[in-house]
This record gives structure tokens, C-alpha cells and sequence, in this order.
């Protein structure tokens, strides 16, 4: 009976340019993540596989827990099925007109009101992100990964990507109504871990969005979303 845990990428660089790209907070989330895991488990500490998406910070967030948890030699294997939505691209398809930087709160806010409207609206086929796969693809490439880390057989597999395939995994695991995996994405913390129990009859939530190595004083400001 073997484990997948579920990562999601440390903090972006969100509102910048270019937002694949770990912060320096982002950096350091991954790199604790990695010796919480290496302080707690010890020489127990193993993954039989480690897959990831193509992001950048997808591969920087694995690269520092590997780095913190002195697990460089895992196997590692990119999906680009575990890769994020375009969320400008979300956003454009039903708000073409250009948005100025969410640098203030209530900018902030319209981001992610738009955002949701946007998900809604590609999740029920009624728009067509540029540059993205329809809905049912995105979830076909969740349900992928999902498949390849059970027949796998390993026993402990971690899984690096961001909060929409993570989401969207969680909600098919609970046979939630796609709508669900929205708010379950933009709640998912940067460097939170969910477990999930590979069992025969199919996987089975164990733990969800916990953030065990940022509990402590010394890391209470470590929290991010973006």
C-alpha cells in the first residue's frame, strides 16, 4: 500500500513579469520543507519516485526540498500533465480588456474574482483559454499522473506541482463536482503537503493542505498563497 504525498510549488513571483519563478521566500520554503523531512524521518526518509510538471518553480521547488532533504538522487520524472493553467489566459477569455497590475488589495481581489469566473467558465466548455487545453485534457493529465504514480507499485512517491492539478486531483479522489477544485486550489498554501493512501481500491485522502515544517515561531511569517 504505498503513499503520494502532493506538493505544491513554493511562493511565485506573483504580479511580476514573469511569474514562473521562485521567490527568495519561495526558495526557502522548499529548502524547510526538505529538512523537516530529513529532521523528522531520518534515515527512513526516502521517495521511490518523484514527479513534477515542466514549470520552473514546479523543478526549483523540488530542486530545494532535494537540496534540504539531501535526496538529489531520487528518480525524477517531468509530466507536463501536472502543469498549471494560464490564469492570464483564464482571465482574458472572459475579460479581454488589459488589467493593471495587482499591486493594491481591491486589485488583488479583481484578480482573483476574475479568476474564478474564468475557471467556472473553461471548466463548463464556454470559453477557450489561448494556448490552453480544454478542460477535460487538463483533468486527463491529472488523472494521468495519478495512474502512473499507482502502477508504479512504489511505495512513497512525491508529486511537485501546483494547485490547480492538485486540486484537481483531490476532487476527483472525493468525486467532487469540478466547481469544488476552484476553491480548494486558490486555499492551497505555497509548500503545503496532502497525502494520499495508494490503495487497491483507489486513492483515498489522508491529510490536505498541512504545512507541518512552518509550525513554530521561526516560520510564522512563512505563509504564502501565490
Amino acid at each position: 500500500m504505498g503513499a503520494l504525498y502532493l506538493v505544491r510549488h513554493g511562493q511565485a513571483s506573483f504580479g511580476a513579469d514573469d511569474y514562473d519563478q521562485l521567490s527568495a521566500l519561495g526558495q526557502a520554503q522548499a529548502r524547510r520543507l526538505g529538512e523537516y523531512w530529513r529532521e523528522s524521518l531520518g534515515p527512513e526518509l526516502r521517495f521511490d519516485a518523484v514527479l513534477t510538471g515542466t514549470l520552473r518553480r514546479q523543478l526549483q521547488t523540488w530542486q530545494g526540498i532535494a537540496e534540504g532533504a539531501a535526496l538529489a538522487d531520487t528518480p525524477h520524472t517531468r509530466l507536463p500533465g501536472l502543469n498549471e493553467y494560464d490564469s492570464h489566459a483564464v482571465i482574458a477569455a472572459i475579460h479581454p480588456e488589459p488589467l493593471p497590475r495587482p499591486d493594491t488589495p481591491e486589485r488583488y481581489r479583481q484578480h482573483f474574482r476574475l479568476l474564478r469566473h474564468g475557471l467556472s467558465a473553461w471548466m463548463r466548455g464556454e470559453t477557450a483559454p489561448a494556448g490552453m487545453p480544454s478542460y477535460a485534457d487538463f483533468v486527463r493529465g491529472v488523472d494521468e499522473a495519478l495512474a502512473q504514480a499507482r502502477a508504479s507499485g512504489a511505495e512513497r512517491v512525491l508529486l511537485v506541482s501546483s494547485g490547480g492539478p492538485i486540486a484537481t486531483a483531490v476532487s476527483r479522489v472525493l468525486q467532487a463536482p469540478p466547481e469544488v477544485s476552484i476553491e480548494l486550489n486558490l486555499h492551497y498554501r505555497n509548500t503545503a503537503v496532502s497525502e494520499l493512501n495508494l490503495g487497491r481500491r483507489g486513492p483515498m485522502l489522508v491529510t490536505y493542505n498541512t504545512l507541518p515544517h512552518l509550525v513554530g515561531p521561526a516560520w510564522r511569517d512563512w505563509v504564502s498563497y501565490a
